[in-house]
């Protein structure tokens, strides 16, 4: 089991959808936090929204994980701090909606970037550091689309299947060495990822209500994950139902998301 009370939790992308429930359901699990995001001002507001609590905020780093830079200056930040993580949440990405072709070179290469060479980075940084220490839990936020791919999101598609590879891997390559590793798989959340740029589309393409899950919900569940030392984590009824559709009826999952389309 990885305890949470007290634990010292790195989290990329705190200000964004899942990022800000995370803050908020660390705190009350009593863990200490390091919060990441490109902005230092926002960074700062969510930590004083949020200061009371059984846990605590312990530092504030502004990064921008889309360059080795920003990678190497956040393990920087947190190693002056004189820390090593129990817990790093690889929680930061972003998508882009889009047939391939349509969407600019820029543009897909920095879905690749972000959402999985920077976790890439950032567990090359720190997990000497655990090693070191003799235990640590990585958790890498993938997606859903780290386990089917669909119309529209390839560059996506691409990296959280990364993703969950890499995870897969770490698993296996460190699993007699203390360390712990999870992959989470959510569906669409009510998130900012929900208004993702789209190129080539006549009408912008959207999820219907009734599928998007409540991101407070699939934070709770990703915790309780966590604390069960899953490798494979999905957080949501969606999310679970489409996996098994994949495995034992992929005729209906093509059905299922035929209703993600033009609003």
């Amino acid at each position: 089991m990885t305890n949470l009370n007290d634990a010292l939790v790195l989290v990329t992308g705190a200000t964004g959808g899942f990022g800000r429930h995370m803050t908020e359901q660390f705190l009350a699990a009593g863990s200490r936090l390091i919060l990441s995001d490109l902005d230092r001002d926002t960074l700062a507001a969510q930590a004083a929204e949020f200061a009371a609590g059984p846990g605590q905020i312990a530092a504030c780093v502004a990064a921008d994980l889309g360059s080795a830079d920003g990678a190497a200056e956040l393990f920087g930040e947190v190693q002056a701090l004189g820390a090593v993580p129990d817990v790093l949440v690889n929680n930061a990405g972003i998508g882009v909606g889009g047939r391939f072709d349509h969407v600019p070179q820029e543009r897909w290469e920095q879905v690749v970037e972000i959402d999985l060479v920077a976790p890439m980075r950032l567990c090359y940084h720190f997990l000497p550091r655990m090693l070191e220490r003799g235990s640590g839990h990585i958790v890498n936020i993938s997606s859903l689309a780290g386990w089917i791919g669909a119309p529209g999101i390839a560059s996506y598609n691409a990296a959280k299947f990364g993703l969950r590879g890499f995870t897969e891997a770490l698993a296996a390559d460190y699993a007699e060495l203390g360390l712990k590793f999870s992959a989470v798989y959510p569906f669409f959340s009510r998130t900012p990822i929900l208004d993702s740029e789209q190129f080539g589309y006549t009408e912008r393409r959207r999820v219907p209500d009734d599928m998007i899950t409540d991101p407070a919900d699939v934070v709770a569940a990703i915790l309780k994950g966590i604390r069960a030392n899953r490798l494979h984590i999905f957080p949501d009824r969606m999310a679970r139902r489409i996996h098994y559709l994949k495995r034992y009826a992929p005729a209906l999952l093509g059905r299922m998301l035929s209703r993600v389309g033009p609003a």
